[in-house]
């Protein structure tokens, strides 16, 4: 027994005791995505990357999909690397004709979808005056038609099938909306929509829709923005806890939504934001 004077370092043990339970949880049914054959649109990186990875190490079948071959193949390749369970296909969602192709290949090489993860998204920050069609068409035609039409098309063959799931990628704007990203926010409200609408059509078919809405992330293309001191101190201040998300605080969640967990949950969009949706801070003083 260490003396009373002895600094005793209990963090070997609680890493041992994390590690432990991460590989229970890992090998739990309940919580078991294994053998799934799950699609991913925006894997290329930042959150769709890292929800890829989960679902590898998971071993699952993950075929995950962008508009640019190259970047996708080099993450299939480094997250796929041993055992081959991550496929990279092109497709641009905003296109059908490319949407129906993915999903006629993807049902020929693996028989099957379990899940669709929608993650594919773009934004252009500017106020609403100043936004053209272009800009419109743009960020309408990827977040919101191209959601549906793999929506759609996943969701037939999960119909022929006999059942699915589908996990959209909201927003906080899918709660509120933020200031001068109105095209962007007009999609993820829609998007919420959309998740609940063939949630209640498709019920009964054995296909569940659900959606994660992510709070203020930290990723490659959202680092200079959150470098700004002042825009750091605004999203701690508003965060209760205290801090950005990053794309592995979405992985759980995703995980969860596309096992049995979640078996008679349908419908639902969860904030994983957090607590940002929880409530205002304002600046009283205590």
């Amino acid at each position: 027994m260490p003396s009373a004077q002895s600094e005793w370092d209990w963090r070997p043990l609680f890493g041992l005791f994390m590690l432990g339970n991460k590989l229970k949880f890992m090998n739990d049914p309940l919580f078991s995505v294994k053998d799934q054959v799950v699609l991913i649109s925006g894997a290329s990186r930042g959150i769709g990357r890292a929800i890829a990875q989960a679902f590898a190490e998971r071993n699952a079948q993950v075929i995950i999909t962008g508009r640019n071959i190259p970047p996708l193949e080099a993450v299939a390749t480094k997250i796929g690397a041993t055992d081959q369970r991550v496929t990279a296909i092109q497709c641009d969602v905003a296109a059908g004709a490319e949407t129906s192709q993915l999903i006629e290949t993807v049902v020929s090489r693996f028989s099957r979808i379990d899940t669709l993860i929608n993650v594919a998204g773009v934004n252009r920050r500017k106020p609403a005056e100043t936004v053209t069609e272009d800009d419109y068409d743009f960020i309408l035609d990827i977040n919101l038609k191209g959601a549906f039409q793999l929506s759609q098309k996943a969701g037939l063959q999960m119909i022929a099938q006999g059942g699915g799931c589908q996990i959209n990628i909201a927003s906080l704007n899918t709660d509120r909306p933020l200031k001068n990203v109105l095209p962007y926010a007009m999609s993820k409200s829609a998007l919420g929509q959309m998740t609940r609408s063939l949630a209640m059509e498709w019920g009964d078919r054995g296909i569940r829709v659900n959606a994660l809405a992510p709070g203020f992330i930290l990723t490659d293309l959202t680092e200079k923005l959150w470098s700004d001191p002042t825009m750091q101190e605004w999203g701690r201040t508003n965060t209760p806890m205290g801090r950005l998300g990053r794309p592995i605080d979405m992985v759980g969640t995703a995980v969860f939504l596309a096992s049995p967990a979640s078996a008679f949950m349908t419908g639902q969009i969860l904030y994983v934001d957090g607590g940002f949706t929880a409530g205002w801070a304002w600046p009283i003083p205590e």
